[in-house]
């Protein structure tokens, strides 16, 4: 059974880099390997991991019903095509793998394209321990059940008031819509100082998020993102990465046992 963290928020907050550093620290505990999904139509979590990807679901959706209604495959159905053809779209790396949901190329609305996504989810899964999906902002993804449920909820925002407003109303969208999670982390990233903010605190309270961290405004990830490198590249000692670490860890740790002590009374 796989450990899913998916991250969320308001967008331009950092939750692509969020979502790269939180693969990076399982690759480096030896958590792997791990499936990378990038849900956000604009694809930025490859750039972020230093790969490249080529093909995206929503590319696969029109190849796959062109070459049905051509009656080039022969002998098989549309989803066995899109499942064949969804399985050659990951980008493999050391550790991890790669699929990225893109935007539809023809007419018509990503409803298909999200169950499309959610059945490739349902096979794929089934070879990682560790699933990390990145989110467009929102919770479009998350209300169209590509997953059904959710280990770790990470809710990211800045110190703004706008930030936080968002998450508080994302968090409600998620609890009308009965989006399951085990566990709700609070990160409130880019602090041009150490200490959390009054609103955060009262946010981490109406929430009832698990936890709640900070992470700083850090000079190696601005220069990282504007380079275009790799996340993968940052030094160990990373100030960011060592905070997140020392969230994540803990409730990883834990929740990966939980998980896989089900997974093993199902199975007896």
């Amino acid at each position: 059974m796989s450990y899913v963290i998916a991250i969320t928020g308001k967008g331009g907050v950092g939750k692509t880099t969020v979502a790269g550093l939180i693969v990076r620290h399982l690759l480096d505990n030896g958590r792997e390997p791990v499936l990378a999904v990038d849900a956000d139509p604009n694809c930025c979590l490859d750039q972020a991991l230093g790969l490249t990807v080529e093909t995206t679901i929503g590319g696969v959706r029109e190849e796959a019903l062109q070459t049905a209604s051509r009656g080039l495959g022969s002998g098989q159905s549309k989803q066995e095509l899109l499942e064949l053809k969804i399985a050659a779209s990951l980008v493999e790396s050391s550790g991890f793998d790669l699929v990225a949901m893109g935007r539809p190329e023809g007419p018509g609305c990503y409803c298909y394209a999200n169950n499309v996504l959610k059945e490739a989810l349902a096979q794929l899964t089934r070879s990682y321990p560790y699933v990390v999906l990145d989110n467009e902002a929102g919770l479009e993804n998350l209300s169209r059940r590509i997953v059904q449920k959710v280990d770790l909820m990470v809710m990211v925002s800045d110190a703004s008031r706008a930030g936080m407003d968002t998450v508080r109303r994302l968090h409600s969208l998620a609890t009308e819509m009965g989006i399951r999670y085990d566990c709700l982390a609070l990160i409130i990233n880019r602090l041009r100082n150490t200490v959390l903010p009054e609103q955060a605190i009262a946010l981490r309270a109406h929430l009832r998020a698990d936890v709640v961290a900070g992470l700083p405004d850090d000079a190696p990830l601005g220069t990282s993102a504007e380079a275009g490198t790799s996340l993968l590249d940052l030094p160990g000692d990373n100030e960011v990465m060592h905070r997140l670490a020392t969230l994540l860890e803990p409730i990883i740790s834990t929740g990966k046992e939980s998980t896989d002590g089900q997974r093993a009374a199902r199975s007896a």
